[in-house]
């Protein structure tokens, strides 16, 4: 059959089964969004406010339901607009694909109206993209970049199509195999030879008195949890997680002893520091995990299993380090390893976790009106029975949520971590619960992050979205104004915040909006969110200089942590020592 371009586009989208599509049109695009008039009963597509935030919900509908999230904007500041929305996705190996108008292939390189070099802009911050300027490209290229975009080490795409070829017409036939030379979706660090490199991983597991598994994302992207569970129950090694890593083990397994790095748990960091034996798992040994390099875990042993042979000896050298996906590593090696006790191990962790506990800022009792971050994400924690989804902003909040959220189900974590992009978590919101419908989700943004993604509010009315958010309201950039608490001398240069009303801000865009100032206000308000049938805005209003704790300082090993001393809770929250 003969289509244009822009038919050709919508037709590609629905054989590869992507039926939602986060959007802005513009004079470049528009042929597709006229074509899009006939697919709506197809498609759906959510008109956001703005091209940022089309990418950022395209990559937190991929995070929630593992398929491929898709965006569209037009030529020029529309497509330079989605370039933080792709480096998220890329530095979080998110498989989005991003189609954005291009002007008329005649005028490419002539700098018409809103032209911009955008395969030359993205080109750092994608896997692979594609100019199309021959309508006759068009089928193969959009094939190829959903495969690209999900296979291997998952990552962003994007199509940039000259508004002619959208216009053009040609007899399309779907493409239903792709073949790309020269692309291999897994890249062999070298000629492994696998069954000797698990022969000796099996060594020094069985070997190993002090094991620690560093489990990050790639176990997600594998669909690795069973493989994981299987193979800690015979070995009864514990898990530590990464920040993307949270989910690929329930928080309440008795071996899964939590998030690591920078603002982990002190016993995790104190472990790997004493470890003899790390088996990373899907992980890239990111800065904020290991801390100080020449001092990381000195006495262990390190296998390595990762998709991507560029993360093999990048940062961490590897004893043994295995490309492959880790489903199947885990597969292969499971029957192999012996079944091991490491209960005394384990005690000893227990020991430090212990003190971990004593220093916990929830463990003491505060007067009513003083409310802290911490009571607000455990109380959204209890009033759920810890079954939502939270999709978190970035900063202070966002480790407090790993510290006080006990995530049990995969996926309940969706946040930004290798780029840390403020304003993530209400687009994330968007993209999560159109994706996960029947789950409660909230969005959890500091004040900060959030008026970075306001006019999103609109967004979430118009496609009748019931989403809770939580605004953590402490007046003040946190984390960065806790750096420059803890490093600046509270030189606090442009870290205090204005903030609008919020309730009044919420009635304009004819959402209910909540305010708490005290513990019970917080509990009222959180029942009262859940309970009302529609997106509701709380915002709470939070002690305006608490620090977290830990914090592994720049430049400091991961077990030298700067910690609240427990003796201090009583009279201040930040006494470190």
């Amino acid at each position: 059959m003969k289509l244009t371009g822009a038919q050709i586009i919508w037709e590609s989208l629905i054989q590869q089964d992507a039926r939602l599509v986060f959007g802005y049109p513009g004079g470049a695009i528009l042929p597709t969004y006229d074509a899009l008039y006939d697919y709506q009963d197809r498609v759906r597509h959510v008109l956001v406010r703005h091209e940022e935030n089309a990418a950022l919900a395209a990559d937190a509908y991929a995070r929630a339901t593992g398929r491929i999230g898709v965006c569209m904007s037009t030529s020029g500041p529309g497509a330079t607009n989605l370039v933080t929305g792709l480096a998220n996705a890329m530095m979080d190996s998110s498989p989005i694909v991003a189609i954005t108008g291009q002007v008329a292939s005649p005028l490419v390189g002539t700098d018409a109206f809103q032209e911009t070099d955008v395969t030359g802009v993205t080109l750092p911050v994608t896997k692979h993209n594609y100019l199309v300027m021959n309508i006759e490209e068009l089928p193969e290229v959009l094939a190829e970049a959903f495969y690209v975009a999900r296979s291997g080490r998952p990552g962003p795409v994007l199509v940039d199509i000259c508004k002619d070829v959208q216009q053009n017409s040609m007899e399309y036939t779907p493409v239903t195999s792709v073949h790309m030379r020269g692309y291999r979706a897994v890249k062999p660090m070298h000629q492994q030879d696998v069954p000797s490199l698990l022969r000796k991983a099996r060594t020094l597991i069985d070997q190993s008195q002090r094991p620690v598994i560093l489990a990050g994302q790639g176990i997600k992207h594998a669909g690795a949890h069973n493989e994981l569970s299987e193979f800690i129950s015979k070995t009864g090694i514990p898990v530590a997680t990464t920040l993307l890593g949270i989910g690929v083990l329930a928080e309440d397994h008795p071996l899964n002893l939590r998030m690591m790095g920078m603002h982990g748990e002190a016993y995790v960091n104190k472990a790997i520091a004493n470890a003899d034996l790390l088996i990373a798992l899907g992980m890239r040994f990111d800065d904020r995990v290991t801390g100080n390099l020449s001092q990381y875990a000195k006495n262990a042993k390190v296998i390595h299993v990762d998709i991507d042979a560029a993360e093999i000896d990048k940062n961490v050298h590897a004893d043994i380090g295995i490309v492959g996906n880790v489903k199947d590593i885990l597969q292969a090696l499971t029957p192999m390893v012996a079944a091991t006790d490491h209960s005394n191990w384990m005690k000893t962790i227990g020991k430090w976790r212990e003190d971990t506990w004593s220093r916990d800022v929830l463990g003491q009792e505060l007067p009513d009106e003083i409310l802290i971050a911490p009571h607000v994400i455990r109380g959204v924690w209890y009033a759920t029975e810890g079954q939502c989804i939270v999709c978190t902003d970035v900063g202070q909040h966002q480790m407090w949520e790993t510290q006080y959220f006990q995530h049990i189900r995969p996926n309940q974590l969706i946040t930004s971590g290798g780029l840390g992009t403020m304003g993530f978590a209400l687009p994330a919101s968007i993209g999560t619960k159109l994706g996960r419908p029947n789950d409660e989700v909230w969005a959890m943004a500091g004040d900060g992050g959030f008026q970075m993604s306001i006019p999103e509010l609109a967004t979430v009315v118009q496609e009748k979205l019931n989403i809770k958010i939580a605004i953590i309201n402490n007046h003040f950039l946190g984390m960065v104004r806790q750096w420059q608490d803890l490093m600046h001398n509270k030189r606090y240069s442009q870290t205090r915040m204005w903030t609008p009303d919020f309730q009044k801000l919420a009635e304009a865009y004819g959402i209910l909006g909540l305010r708490a100032t005290t513990q019970s206000e917080a509990k009222q308000v959180i029942a009262q969110a859940r309970a009302h049938n529609g997106p509701v805005l709380c915002e709470f209003v939070v002690e305006p200089e608490m620090n977290v704790f830990p914090m592994v300082m720049p430049g400091k090993a991961l077990d030298d942590m700067a910690r609240r001393e427990p003796a201090a809770l009583g009279t201040g929250f930040d006494a470190v020592k």
